[in-house]
């Protein structure tokens, strides 16, 4: 089954929820109102759909190779990449200073779903290069920008982002990659780096490494870290390439899913050291990659999104087609296709619900990114930036943990057939798994929510999200109805556990740390249901009073499915956030309770 991209309701989001026209109202978006959003998101379609889609399964059965240090990508995929090049897709959201488009990330997120709806594996490529410009743009020195980012914006050059070490994963103060300087003001870089998405690969003309390394005699643990940046290959004053830097691929992992994306193990400096360049000042390496991870980490939310919407196409098109048993009610007196069954649907509506929910609430932290950056009032920008910082942990980890019930919840459907590789379901759920672990596992996303986004503020940010959630509640049982009433019920209840939760964090994460970790995951999980809850109830306000209103030319089935959506997600969904909050507050104790020995 191929790709179809949802475009109603991505565009839907983007009106409605997100406000593109109000994005467009800031200085630098004013030509990137909905009839802006709504041609480039068609055209981006087009391209996903007839170009990426086809080559998914292909990259899966016949993924990238190495050979003598050379990685040829699977059949087809540089051609694509060459496309997308030449369709300006990789500077979409970049400024136009560097050749790209300039255009908000309200609209760019959108096309990044799009992308790994279509190939996963594929859209890994551009999701490093993204990070790998900002980084440039926040820190970057002017020599530095003038020399990668017209490259790197084109698709002309791609870029990499090199942490992970053999024994350092997640724990960066163990970095042991080491930078001597030289008197030309470069630095000679010496170490291996493992798990580098597309550290080696065939789709473009050079490949820019992002690397953290210690400056020799730099102090101990994450203060001593470096940032640099080493191409594969030297750039020459006039701009065009020169020799072969000292960086080479040894290996490339066997991965049990996004199997065509490169996965290298790099070594730097077996041939006298590679040729680094300092981004920023020594020993700050680690504050700028997290200008990429931050970046990252909201496309991997993305991806997780994208994934589960590829799953739950297969997930509908199988049931449609797929006969099997009498319907329960006797309705039909013979067998019928299985969307018929009770279960079936309740399987289908979870996959829907979790997906519109997490895909608004991207959506939503995608146009505070916007204001943070370019709203003109300084107050306006601090209070999307503090939103926006709260959401990113939350469109990383719920949306990926979603992505993981989905795509088996896609295999379920599928019954037994989804267990054979030929039908295509297991791809979904097998790439899906990565990415509750990359750019940061789900403990991690929710280790950096208690800490920076929750305890540090006193549970400010979370409170101020809160109100802003009563607030819709108070719209839901104004403009009335059944479902907005359930809607606001259920809500209220989830709100309420929400603020327990923060509070509790708020209150004992210095003097009972290990208490407050315990729930630390569930913490998450719970903000992040609470939050695409909030914004399955908006949507619902808005498809109400859409019918009421009777619009011209209203596509009145795609609204009443909205309120359908939002009701399903209230009731089956946001219902488990009470339940949460208990685990959380009063369960901690038992997390720790059994003997180390006992396990």
């Amino acid at each position: 089954m191929s790709y179809v991209a949802p475009l109603k309701d991505m565009l839907f989001d983007i009106q409605h929820l997100a406000g593109i026209d109000q994005v467009a109202q800031m200085p630098g978006f004013e030509d990137a109102g909905f009839e802006t959003a709504q041609s480039v998101l068609e055209e981006c379609a087009k391209f996903n759909e007839g170009v990426l889609s086809p080559l998914n399964w292909e990259g899966d059965k016949n993924p990238s190779s190495l050979k003598d240090g050379v990685v040829t990508t699977t059949p087809g995929f540089k051609e694509a990449f060459k496309q997308y090049v030449e369709g300006g897709w990789q500077g979409l959201q970049h400024p136009a200073d560097f050749g790209g488009q300039g255009l908000p990330k309200t609209i760019g997120a959108a096309c990044g779903e799009m992308l790994n709806s279509a190939n996963m594996s594929f859209a890994l490529c551009p999701l490093l290069s993204d990070g790998a410009i900002e980084a440039l743009l926040t820190a970057g020195s002017d020599e530095l920008k003038a020399v990668y980012l017209e490259k790197l914006v084109s698709g002309q050059w791609t870029g990499t982002m090199n942490l992970t070490e053999p024994q350092a994963g997640s724990d960066l103060a163990m970095v042991r990659s080491r930078a001597e300087p030289q008197p030309d003001g470069t630095y000679k870089v010496f170490g291996t780096k493992i798990y580098i998405t597309y550290g080696e690969h065939d789709m473009a003309e050079n490949i820019v490494h992002l690397v953290l390394a210690r400056v020799s005699g730099a102090p101990e643990g994450v203060k001593g870290i470096s940032l640099f940046v080493v191409p594969k290959f030297m750039v020459n004053k006039d701009g065009s390439l020169g020799a072969r830097n000292d960086v080479h691929c040894v290996s490339i992992e066997h991965k049990l899913g996004i199997k065509a994306s490169p996965t290298a193990v790099l070594q730097y400096g077996d041939h006298g050291g590679a040729v680094g360049y300092l981004v920023g000042e020594e020993n700050r390496g680690l504050e700028y990659m997290f200008i990429m991870m931050n970046s990252a980490r909201y496309a991997v939310g993305m991806q997780g999104i994208a994934i589960a919407e590829r799953a739950y196409q297969k997930a509908v098109s199988f049931a449609k087609e797929r006969v099997q048993s009498r319907p329960v009610d006797g309705s039909i007196k013979a067998s019928v296709a299985i969307i018929h069954h009770p279960d079936v649907k309740r399987m289908l509506m979870t996959m829907r619900a979790y997906i519109e929910g997490c895909r608004a609430m991207a959506s939503v932290a995608a146009a505070a990114y916007d204001a943070a950056h370019h709203h003109p009032d300084v107050d306006v920008r601090k209070q999307n930036a503090a939103f926006y910082e709260f959401m990113v942990p939350l469109v990383k980890g719920y949306s990926t943990e979603m992505s993981l019930e989905v795509t088996s919840l896609g295999v379920q459907v599928h019954g037994g057939m989804g267990f054979i590789e030929e039908t295509g379901a297991a791809q979904y759920y097998r790439d899906a798994r990565i990415l509750t672990i990359y750019e940061g596992t789900t403990a991690i996303q929710a280790n950096d929510l208690i800490g920076r986004k929750t305890a540090r503020d006193g549970g400010q940010t979370a409170k101020g999200i809160a109100q802003q959630i009563e607030a819709t509640e108070k719209e839901l049982l104004q403009q009335g109805g059944d479902d907005a009433v359930a809607v606001a019920k259920r809500l209220k209840a989830a709100r309420l556990a929400f603020v327990d939760v923060a509070e509790f964090v708020a209150s004992n994460t210095k003097t009972s740390p290990n208490a407050v970790f315990a729930g630390s995951v569930p913490y998450l999980m719970l903000a992040g249901n609470v939050v695409a809850g909030w914004q399955m109830a908006r949507s619902l306000l808005v498809a109400q009073e859409q019918l009421a209103q009777g619009v011209q030319g209203l596509d009145s089935g795609f609204m009443q499915a909205k309120i359908t959506t939002a009701r399903f997600y209230a009731d089956h969904l946001l219902t488990k956030a009470p339940g949460l909050r208990d685990s959380i507050v009063e369960g901690a104790d038992c997390v720790s309770a059994l003997a180390l020995e006992a396990f």
